[in-house]
């Protein structure tokens, strides 16, 4: 009974200390809740307070940035203000100017009506004494003359009869002369007819092509080694290769155009290729000069067909074609042509003539200058010759001799093409006179060397100022070589006026070659 009695006691005290204890756990946990509300209410004033104060910053800040703002743009506009009134200054000064330059423009209208006033005055004063001087002499003249009224009659008709018959003389002088002013205008409104008809643009030929090339690495294989390669291709070709600093070109230069189209294309070919030597090169560059051939048909049948000429003869078709590599004073030949055709069509069709055949005319006039360096005479002869061997019309056979006035006119058509011809010549821009004579003296180079017995090909390179002449192995031996080397340099020197100096290189090379089966 004591053991349950002290158990029972165990518990109500362990329970009595339990609810002490939980209660001092409640009272403890509100103290703490109570602690961290105050604490979570001091942090949220406190994070208002900031929130306040960078607010207030904030507008303070747009505030300020909104005065400043405000400031530059009174600024500006002050500015312009100032500026106004500088201008209204100005107009004002200038209108004050004007106000006085009137005034005193007034002043000398004023003073010039004073003055003409005064000169009409002494003018008729003038007059009446002139018609009192000329009473008196009328006159003295029937006193001392004595003839009668109708005898001074008589003599005064017939000095008018001469006078009108003059007049009249004078009157058919004017007439004629407006006649032929009235022809010329309408001549020339033809012509200007058919020039605003037909507007052509001419472009200058320069004497240089460029070569794109994929990298740099390719001019070293250009060159070849020890230049061999570039050696080869200038000697086959005839034309001077430039390599420099230049990124990605190769420039091509010549005089004549159709050695420089070959050479561009040939080296084309060689770079796409990849293989580059020697006998390569004189094999591309033969086939390219036969595939040249073929593409001067093709240009000769695209000219025709542009200047609606059909009915060609294919040699005639042909010599168009090399044309295009042709030039007179800069301008394109084949270009020219062509723009004479049409001008000449165009004329025809105003004054009723045929313009077919007027453009068949204006096409072949200068067909001469195709093949002048391979036979004797100008190139109206040379051409009227040719389009006389390929059948051709009268009418095209006279104007291709005849458009340089050189003969008598009798066909109309060779009026038109002369005048189509001068026309298009003295368009601005289309002929430049210098480039013309730089090809006549390297022309003129190449003729001279061309005639040295042994010379089997000369090239005219460095714009002029060096000649590279290629010799027959066979027919010379390297001493010869050495003097026709000389005797080229004083020819040049006794028959040609040039600045500077012309250096002459001679080439003698012996080549053998076997085919092993």
């Amino acid at each position: 009974m004591g053991t349950t009695g002290v158990i029972i006691l165990t518990a109500i005290v362990t329970f009595v200390a339990t609810a002490v204890l939980l209660k001092g756990y409640d009272y403890l946990r509100q103290k703490d809740a109570e602690k961290q509300a105050k604490d979570i209410v001091e942090r949220a004033e406190r994070e208002i307070d900031n929130r306040r104060r960078e607010a207030e910053l904030e507008i303070k800040e747009l505030a300020i940035q909104q005065r400043a703002e405000g400031e530059k743009e009174l600024g500006i506009v002050r500015q312009e203000l100032h500026e106004r009134e500088r201008i209204l200054d100005k107009r004002q000064d200038a209108l004050e100017q004007q106000a006085d330059q009137l005034r005193k423009q007034e002043k000398m209208v004023e003073n010039n009506q004073r003055k003409l006033a005064e000169r009409i005055e002494d003018t008729n004063r003038h007059n009446d004494e002139l018609a009192k001087l000329l009473d008196l002499q009328r006159q003295a003249l029937h006193q001392i003359s004595g003839l009668s009224q109708e005898e001074a009659s008589r003599r005064l008709l017939e000095r008018l009869d001469a006078e009108l018959q003059h007049q009249t003389g004078a009157l058919v002088m004017r007439h004629e002369k407006h006649l032929s002013e009235v022809c010329e205008e309408k001549s020339r409104e033809v012509m200007l007819t058919a020039l605003q008809r037909y507007a052509a643009t001419h472009t200058a030929e320069s004497t240089t092509s460029t070569v794109d090339i994929p990298s740099d690495e390719m001019k070293g294989r250009i060159i070849g080694r020890e230049g061999r390669n570039i050696r080869a291709f200038e000697k086959a070709t005839g034309v001077d290769v430039i390599i420099d600093d230049t990124p990605g070109v190769v420039i091509v230069s010549g005089f004549d155009m159709v050695r420089r189209e070959v050479a561009r294309m040939s080296l084309a070919k060689l770079i796409a290729d990849g293989r580059i030597h020697p006998s390569r090169i004189e094999e591309v560059v033969t086939a390219t000069q036969a595939e040249l051939e073929q593409h001067l048909q093709k240009l000769g049948q695209e000219a025709a067909q542009e200047a609606d000429v059909p009915g060609l003869h294919e040699k005639v078709i042909h010599l168009l074609g090399r044309l295009r590599f042709r030039t007179s004073y800069s301008q394109n030949v084949l270009r020219h042509s062509i723009e004479v055709a049409f001008l000449t069509g165009m004329m025809a069709d105003e004054i009723g003539l045929d313009a077919r055949l007027a453009r068949r005319c204006g096409l072949l006039h200068d067909i001469g200058k195709a093949a002048d360096h391979e036979a004797e005479g100008g190139h109206p002869r040379i051409g009227a010759d040719l389009l006389k061997r390929y059948g051709e019309k009268p009418e095209v056979v006279h104007a291709a001799l005849g458009h340089h006035d050189d003969l008598r006119i009798e066909n109309p058509y060779t009026v038109l093409v002369a005048a189509a011809d001068a026309c298009s010549a003295s368009r601005p821009g289309a002929r430049r006179e210098t480039l013309e004579r730089y090809i006549k003296r390297m022309e003129e180079l190449e003729t001279i060397a061309g005639g040295f017995p042994g010379v089997e090909q000369a090239f005219a390179i460095q714009a002029g100022r060096e000649l590279r002449v290629l010799v027959r192995a066979k027919d010379t031996t390297d001493a010869s070589a050495a003097k026709i080397c000389y005797d080229i340099a004083k020819a040049f020197e006794e028959q040609l006026t040039y600045p500077g100096e012309i250096k002459v290189t001679v080439l003698r090379e012996a080549r053998f070659t076997e085919i092993a089966h």
